[in-house]
């Protein structure tokens, strides 16, 4: 049985449904395509975005870095001045022990200062220098901050110690105590009362300055941080020891390197109300 509707229209037209030719001519609208000179501007543009991306990611990556080695050497040179502040804060010297308790600046490209301190009981190190017959620690330590020479022709910044009646060990010399790497400079000076001004050289070893001036700067030399800017600070000490002097020294027989060789103090007794004893 067949249907038949009348008015019946097909959606196709009658030039759709009939297959296009695959042979299309040159210049038909209906052909569109990208000539040599669109691409090859479109890939020039293209370039451009990736080069300008790479550009971004590259300055990011490397202000990050620098951003750490900045804030690594000022941590760094906190810790560094710290621990001079506090060893000077403890500085001794007797009159009596010249030998042992010498009081050394040196400024310029290997500067140094070497002097004997009592560190407290969180100093560096501390539990490496033990009395083998008392089980002690030896805290009366002499202290050498020295600027050396490091990797990559940088210098740094290192820590030296040994007891005061004990030479310097193979390990202290070999492997010190590093403070700071990448220091530009380091300076250390000194008070003269005499002059009123303030000295690089500190020629009476046997005597403790009254104030010091450290400076310490750092950054530049890395391959990463080369680009970073020098970051300086200086630290005005004043130091509250003085040197005691032989005659004002207590002990026996003159031991060399502690307190000794002088007449005794006179201590006065609780129950005198500060009289002498006599």
């Amino acid at each position: 049985m067949k249907f038949s509707i009348s008015n019946f229209q097909s959606p196709i037209a009658p030039h759709c449904r009939r297959r296009k030719n695959w042979r299309l001519a040159i210049g038909d609208w209906r052909c569109h395509a990208f000539t040599l000179i669109e691409i090859m501007v479109a890939i020039a543009i293209f370039t451009l975005v990736v080069g300008a991306i790479y550009s971004a990611w590259m300055l990011l990556i490397r202000s990050t870095q620098i951003s750490k080695d900045v804030a690594a050497q000022a941590q760094r040179q906190r810790i560094a001045l710290r621990t001079i502040e506090d060893s000077l804060m403890s500085v001794q010297s007797f009159q009596a022990s010249p030998q042992y308790y010498s009081f050394a600046v040196e400024n310029g490209d290997t500067a140094k200062l070497s002097f004997v301190s009592r560190v407290p009981d969180i100093f560096p190190r501390n539990g490496k220098f033990i009395n083998p017959n008392t089980g002690r620690e030896f805290n009366l330590r002499r202290l050498t901050f020295a600027l050396q020479a490091g990797e990559n022709g940088q210098k740094d910044l290192v820590l030296r110690q040994n007891p005061v009646l004990m030479d310097l060990d193979e390990d202290e010399q070999n492997y010190p105590l590093m403070l700071a790497r990448n220091v530009r400079k380091f300076t250390i000076e000194c008070w003269d009362t005499n002059k009123m001004e303030w000295a690089d050289e500190w020629d009476d070893t046997n005597s403790i300055p009254t104030m010091m001036r450290i400076g310490l700067a750092m950054g530049g030399n890395t391959d990463v941080g080369k680009d970073a800017p020098e970051f300086a600070v200086t630290r005005l000490l004043s130091l509250p020891s003085q040197m005691m002097p032989a005659a004002a020294q207590n002990g026996s027989g003159g031991n060399p390197g502690g307190p000794g060789g002088g007449p005794q103090l006179q201590i006065p007794n609780p129950t005198t109300r500060g009289r002498p004893n006599r």
